[in-house]
């Protein structure tokens, strides 16, 4: 599904990303750990075509197709999905508008948002007085509703709740076919500094991201444990 090879991206003439490698086979969810700063949004917005982080160096392939140098918009209409970690708030633009806009697959805006308890909230100016679970749950509805086959999810647990966790969990289960027993079709890459979201879903592999590179990879459960006893710098030593 994706393939990112030798990735160097530079930020206002600041690198940010130093010669990342990953490849997400169709139908897995993989997770990446890193502190703040460590480059982990910098690379969802590079995969999504955010013009302000500049590829020096490397290749983004999507489902074999070169992207690197791919408009945002398009990426979005091949089938590519972020669920922001801030999405900004839009006064004078109802939830439900951004909601029927985002509908790509006929399923009814108002079913959906029943089922997640967000039903209250769809006449609500988008993002504005929300809660950080609410606007977690608004990120995911709308990509429920776009259907993308590659979903990106920065930090979906930060700000939210246990109560809103479990709900964005199920979300999130659904939103990349973990309710199928058959070959899923959907893969994604959800990035995560505390990595609670693994307690709701199941990832197929993991990596930390430090200072622009992946410094680990392997089960994401045990990076993570290893991550809560020694910390990040350990990652940097163990070059795993």
């Amino acid at each position: 599904m994706l393939e990112i090879i030798d990735l160097w991206v530079e930020v206002d003439g600041k690198p940010v990303l130093k010669g990342v490698d990953l490849k997400i086979p169709r139908g897995e969810t993989h997770i990446l750990f890193g502190k703040n700063g460590s480059g982990k949004s910098s690379l969802l917005m590079t995969i999504m075509g955010f013009r302000r982080y500049r590829v020096r160096q490397g290749r983004i392939l999507y489902q074999g197709e070169d992207i690197t140098h791919t408009p945002v918009n398009e990426r979005a209409k091949m089938g590519i999905g972020l669920a922001f970690q801030r999405p900004p708030s839009i006064r004078g633009v109802k939830t439900r508008d951004i909601f029927n806009f985002c509908n790509t697959n006929g399923v009814s805006c108002e079913v959906l948002a029943d089922r997640f308890q967000f039903s209250d909230l769809l006449d609500r100016e988008v993002n504005v007085g929300f809660s950080g679970g609410e606007i977690k749950k608004s990120e995911l509805l709308q990509l429920l509703l776009q259907d993308p086959q590659l979903i990106l999810l920065d930090e979906p647990e930060s700000g939210v709740d246990l109560e809103n966790l479990e709900v964005l969990g199920k979300a999130i289960n659904k939103l990349l076919e973990k309710y199928l027993w058959r070959q899923r079709a959907k893969s994604g890459l959800i990035i995560s500094h505390f990595g609670f979201i693994l307690n709701y879903i199941e990832a197929d592999a993991g990596y930390v991201l430090m200072d622009g590179r992946i410094h680990c990879q392997g089960n994401p459960r045990e990076l993570f444990r290893g991550i809560q006893r020694h910390g990040y710098r350990e990652c940097m030593e163990c070059q795993r």
